[in-house]
Parts: structure tokens; C-alpha cells; sequence
């Protein structure tokens, strides 16, 4: 028997076409979802186009301003000889201890104070005047009291993402609908239960919203901190740079700062459409 695109050609071409349109279908909702990753090359290739004519136009020395293929060329060198993946390590460590911390203390916080207004209306003015400091001159002082290794950047790191988290976490209880609450006092739920199962569901929106913040701020914090005293990080890199005119690396360091803030931004959200399916779902109904 012959085959069946022998004897219907048309047929082919037609089943053909219609897998063409419905792939050109599947790439056209994906840009449509996320048309800033479907914009990224292209800004990408556009800033790296600017980038060199600047240098070649202007004849920058590469002090002031390196050409794109030094900083790749310096990423390359840093990555094989191993510093940029040792100082990366530890700035990380830094921001992930910073927001245990911080993030903790802050969600406990929250949630006494978006329960109790009492208690929220005695502490507030306290917690918004230590927020009038500027963490930058915090920052000598705790490497002045706690010294130049990992615990003083620790602190600063959990001193700046302890307020915009706490603020949300507030918001996010109090905006808890009250008629639920009473509903479920009713049938006798317990204060566990209350809260897995109705109060941080509704403060999740809130409180992601206050989370994304944290975590850029994180990485601030943490570069902070090793601005003013440190001996490795990728702060460290940037001081160093500064100090021998090593511009390529410092172009090196503040790639990868970005890449970090990023690469956590992109993990919140993540995790916020995975934990609040059930709220597109809804939106969608």
C-alpha cells in the first residue's frame, strides 16, 4: 500500500501548515506572558552595540571604560582561576543568613502586631525612627562592635530587609476579612488552624509584595557591608578594583551583583505563583 502523503498530497501540506500555525501560536502566547524575556536579547545585544561604539568613538582607556570583550575576557580569567566563584559563595552566605534572619523576626513581628493594635500602636514609632537611620551609617558601627567577618554583614543585611517585609506581613493580617475569622472561631478552630488556614493564605499576596523587596534589598544590604569592611565578597571585588583601577573588575563584580538580585527576584515569583495558584484560579473563574 502506498503512502497516504503519496496519494494526498494536499492533505500533507495542510497538516503541515496547521502544525506551523499552531507553533507560531505556542511562541506568540509565550512572548505575550513574558515579553520581557522575549525583549532581554535584544536589549541585551542593543546596550552591548552601544556599549563598544561608545568606547571606540570616545577612545576610552580601559580604566575609565573598558570594552565589552575585557570584561568578558576578566569574567573568564576570574572564573578559572576560581576568585569569582570564591567571593560569590560569599556573598551569598551573607544574603541567606541576613534574610533568615531578618525574615524571621520580621514575620513574627508582623503578625503579633497585625493582630494587636495595642501592641502595634506602642511599638511603631520606634520601629519607623530606627528606620530613619541610614543604614550606611550603621554599617561601621557594627563592623566596629561585632568586626569585619561575616556576623556585621549579616546584621545589615537582616537590618534591611526586617521593614519592608514587617510593613506587609502587617498589612497582610490586618486585611484579613474579619467575618471569616468570627466564622471559624465558631466552629471551634483552633489558633494553628486559624492561621495555616485562613490568615496566611489571605496575608500571602501582601506579604510577597513586601518579599520581593527584601530580597533586593538583601543583596544592598550585603554589598553595604562589605563595602565598609571586608576581606572577600563581591563588594570586596568592586573596593579592590577601585583601589588598583581595575575597572574590568569591577564591571565583573557589579554583572554578577545584578545577576544575584535577579536570580532571587525571579525565585519570589516563582514561588509566588506556585503558593497562590488557588488566587488565579479564582481570577480566571
Amino acid at each position: 500500500m502506498k503512502d497516504s502523503s503519496v496519494l494526498f498530497p494536499s492533505a500533507q501540506a495542510e497538516q503541515q501548515t496547521r502544525r506551523s500555525r499552531r507553533k507560531s501560536g505556542r511562541i506568540g502566547d509565550w512572548v505575550a506572558e513574558h515579553p520581557a524575556l522575549a525583549a532581554f536579547p535584544f536589549v541585551l545585544g542593543a546596550a552591548l552595540l552601544l556599549w563598544e561604539g561608545l568606547v571606540r568613538w570616545q577612545d576610552y582607556p580601559t580604566f575609565i571604560l573598558p570594552r565589552p570583550g575585557r570584561v568578558v575576557q576578566k569574567t573568564l580569567t576570574m572564573a578559572a582561576d576560581g576568585s569569582l566563584l570564591r567571593h560569590t559563595q560569599v556573598t551569598v552566605a551573607e544574603i541567606a543568613a541576613g534574610l533568615l534572619i531578618g525574615l524571621t523576626l520580621a514575620f513574627l513581628l508582623g503578625y503579633w502586631l497585625g493582630r494587636s493594635q495595642a501592641l502595634d500602636r506602642i511599638l511603631s514609632p520606634y520601629l519607623v525612627a530606627s528606620q530613619t537611620v541610614p543604614v550606611v551609617a550603621i554599617a561601621p558601627l557594627l563592623v566596629i562592635w561585632f568586626g569585619s567577618g561575616l556576623l556585621s554583614k549579616v546584621l545589615v543585611t537582616a537590618i534591611m530587609v526586617f521593614f519592608p517585609t514587617l510593613v506587609s506581613t502587617i498589612v497582610g493580617i490586618r486585611n484579613v476579612d474579619q467575618d471569616l475569622r468570627e466564622l471559624m472561631r465558631s466552629l471551634r478552630a483552633g489558633r494553628r488552624q486559624l492561621f495555616v488556614k485562613l490568615e496566611l493564605p489571605a496575608a500571602l499576596p501582601v506579604i510577597f509584595g513586601g518579599l520581593k523587596l527584601s530580597v533586593i534589598l538583601a543583596v544592598v544590604g550585603a554589598i553595604v557591608g562589605e563595602f565598609v569592611g571586608a576581606d572577600e565578597g563581591l563588594g570586596f571585588l568592586i573596593n579592590l578594583g577601585r583601589g588598583v583601577l581595575d575597572t574590568p573588575m569591577i564591571f565583573v563584580a557589579v554583572l554578577m551583583i545584578v545577576l544575584l538580585a535577579q536570580a532571587m527576584y525571579w525565585s519570589v515569583t516563582l514561588l509566588e505563583s506556585y503558593l497562590l495558584r488557588w488566587k488565579q484560579h479564582e481570577i480566571k473563574g
